[in-house]
């Protein structure tokens, strides 16, 4: 028996052939992603990088990610939702839970952006002796995306046709197709290694139709669109049959340079169909499957049994299936010669944001969702800011006023009042508003320390280490274990869940005055509402500001308008880089007026007791800064950072120098670790990887050796 038996086409053949060498050359890391997948859930089996933008998109992270892992798994019930207050209830979380397969319920939104997305989809036929069918969607106003193998020339796509509303009405009879012309000569670009092609469609259909009654797809080169393990979603003509949708039935199992394969039990995918999200971002062309054969390499059959031609290619049995990944496809039609009007067609496909049907309920790749924040600054002596923020759901809306004073003054509080959204646009102020109190209502549910578990992973993170002659041994293991680094996020990281104290309430680290965590969270996403608006302004400003007169301008609007969070270590220090910056286990929620009271100079002990000097936050003279609360965790998180940074502080008279390490080990020895330090710890490992060293083993601080740290 040969291979062609069974594919006509020559080009879908090689294809096939391809595809299927690639899979097999993957298997042994294609079981190493399904090993984890089974033992760990898919947060773990893709890289940490692409994790967390596949996060980002989502509107969630890490924290909340980590939560849910801990909660019992109640799949397709919505049990892991039932703790949740109604207004911190979101598609963004239940998106993350269908991620993770913590649940199989989805939104009513789902429906109409699939009915959206499966409009810009339809049946390709090429008429002549060698007639055959594929799929095929819009891109944007003008032009198709299907495969190279379904349209391998001009002369192919001049035969050729597209057919939308091919498919089932719901009252089950088939609609009438609404048929375009294919014109090459207005567009076309082909690559047959990627299996692509791009071709131009008529403005008009055979029956006077408009093209711009069907919805087109915007893609995406940016990444984060699937991870390892995701379910992903395929419509399609499969045979030239009416359309179809194979809805979550295949999971990503392995992603190449330039193609994903998708395992699948019951449906395959046609060739030139998108493979889709669950927030309907197009994420590969499907373009070949992976033949399942048995043991004398036989092609079999759906029932099992040996396939002949006759039965058909349907009646084909398929182990795997895969697509060209859509970052792939445009980066290549970019790089594609062009002139003429084809230049301003392909224009289009990259710089054209809002399809011709978009609507309210659409996802953000079908409707325009610029961010516009809304936001005022005035000053009365101290800076007054008020910031509307837009609330996404049941569009409403509240005006926070945020004072940010001097020392002595009182902190930053919030005072929500109701007002009109200004459109419907989402900031990402109130993205990560929405996020942060979503984070908080799931964290609330948690055990807030388990002993027992974090007691096994010590022992597993300090395996082979004994504690004797310390140092650049922990740096390595820093580093290595280090395995996500988030930006800084205080309000979406920090204070839902990782600094919470065993009461649920937030300490400020200088002064030890609670707060709800509430307040820090809409109080920094005011912060954050107005920093967006003035960095507009300055961007949009018709004076043009050179490179280093921006940065200077965006460090004056961070230092005025700044966050409840505290870098034990200043972010000066290391000039704000990352992952430093966002480093979780030096981040520890305090009220602006200490923040800035400390400012970024190295910590200090005074010898005298002189209280005159001291405020609430601590005592800072031309020496240093002493704070009130805190000087334990605070030194076992300077310890921390020197070492996990070596060479990084010490480098200015004004950081952290060699002689002040004998200071903070007293300091780390007369203030003991608490519960909150364990419970903080803990949960940093499970959203970073890696662990503070200091408060796991408090006896290792006089034995670890610091000099790497300075030179």
């Amino acid at each position: 028996m040969t291979t062609t038996a069974y594919v006509p086409e020559t080009g879908h053949l090689q294809q096939v052939e391809r595809a299927e060498g690639r899979y097999d050359e993957r298997a042994k890391a294609r079981e190493q992603t399904r090993q984890v997948l089974d033992e760990r859930g898919v947060l773990h089996a893709d890289t940490p990088e692409r994790v967390t933008r596949r996060l980002a998109r989502l509107g969630a992270d890490w924290s909340q990610a980590t939560a849910l892992e801990q909660t019992p798994s109640q799949a397709t019930t919505g049990g892991n939702l039932r703790g949740l207050s109604p207004d911190s209830f979101s598609a963004a979380m239940l998106g993350l839970e269908r991620l993770m397969g913590r649940n199989d319920l989805i939104d009513v939104g789902f429906l109409e952006a699939g009915y959206l997305a499966a409009r810009s989809v339809g049946r390709v036929f090429v008429r002549g002796p060698a007639a055959h069918y594929g799929t095929g969607f819009l891109v944007s106003p003008s032009l198709l995306l299907t495969n190279n193998h379904v349209l391998a020339s001009r002369q192919e796509a001049d035969r050729g046709v597209i057919e939308f509303n091919y498919q089932a009405g719901t009252g089950g009879r088939t609609l009438l197709p609404v048929v375009f012309d294919l014109e090459p000569g207005r567009f076309f670009v082909t690559d047959q290694d990627l299996d692509f092609t791009l071709v131009a469609v008529a403005d008009r259909s055979q029956g006077g139709e408009g093209l711009d009654g069907f919805s087109w797809l915007r893609l995406s080169e940016a990444q984060g669109k699937v991870i390892l393990g995701e379910k992903v979603n395929i419509i399609q003509h499969p045979n030239g049959e009416p359309k179809q949708l194979a809805l979550r039935e295949n999971q990503v199992v392995d992603l190449l340079e330039h193609f994903v394969h998708y395992a699948t039990d019951t449906a395959p995918g046609s060739s030139g169909s998108p493979v889709f999200n669950d927030q309907w971002d197009v994420v590969a062309l499907h373009h070949a499957g992976v033949p399942l054969r048995d043991d004398n390499g036989r092609y079999l059959s759906v029932d099992g049994s040996v396939w002949r031609p006759d039965m058909g290619e349907d009646r084909l049995a398929w182990k795997a299936n895969e697509g060209v990944r859509i970052s792939r496809v445009l980066q290549a039609v970019r790089q594609a010669p062009l002139s003429g009007p084809a230049v301003d067609l392909r224009a289009h496909l990259f710089e054209v944001t809002a399809p011709p049907l978009a609507s309210p309920g659409a996802p953000q790749h079908l409707a325009d969702k610029r961010p516009e924040p809304a936001a005022t600054a005035g000053s009365d002596g101290a800076l007054h800011l008020t910031v509307p923020l837009h609330i996404t759901v049941g569009v409403t809306a509240a005006a926070t006023s945020v004072t940010a004073a001097v020392d002595g003054a009182p902190s930053i509080r919030t005072q929500p009042t109701a007002v009109a959204p200004a459109n419907g646009h989402v900031s990402p102020a109130e993205t990560d508003l929405r996020a942060a109190l979503a984070g908080l209502e799931v964290g609330r549910a948690r055990p807030y320390y388990d002993a027992e578990a974090d007691q096994a992973a010590q022992q597993a993170y300090y395996a082979g280490l004994d504690g004797a002659g310390l140092g650049r041994a922990l740096t390595d293991l820093l580093e290595r274990t280090h395995e996500r680094q988030p930006a800084y996020k205080p309000m979406r990281l920090l204070y839902p869940w990782v600094d919470l104290h065993p009461d649920k309430q937030l300490r400020s680290i200088y002064s030890g005055q609670a707060f709800t965590p509430e307040e820090f969270i809409r109080a920094d996403a005011a912060v954050e509402a107005a920093r967006i608006q003035r960095w507009q302004e300055l961007t949009l400003s018709e004076v043009a500001l050179g490179t280093e007169a921006l940065e200077a301008e965006m460090d004056a609007l961070e230092a005025s308008l700044a966050f409840n969070c505290e870098h034990v270590v200043p972010q000066s220090w290391f000039s704000k880089r990352e992952p430093m910056r966002g480093d979780l286990h030096h981040l520890f929620a305090c009220e602006t007026t200490c923040n800035s009271f400390r400012s970024n100079i190295s910590y200090f002990d005074f010898t005298d007791t002189e209280e005159l000097v001291r405020s609430s936050c601590g005592r800072r003279e031309t020496q240093g800064f002493e704070p009130s609360a805190g000087k334990g965790a605070v030194a076992r998180a300077t310890l921390y950072f020197v070492l996990r940074y070596p060479r990084q502080v010490g480098d200015a008279a004004r950081e952290l120098q060699p002689e002040r390490l004998d200071m903070l080990l007293s300091w780390h020895e007369a203030d003991p670790v608490s519960a909150y330090e364990r419970h903080r710890n803990f949960a940093i490992a499970e959203i970073q990887g890696n662990r503070n060293p200091f408060i796991d083993h408090p006896e290792w601080a006089r034995n670890t050796d610091f000099t790497h740290a300075w030179q």
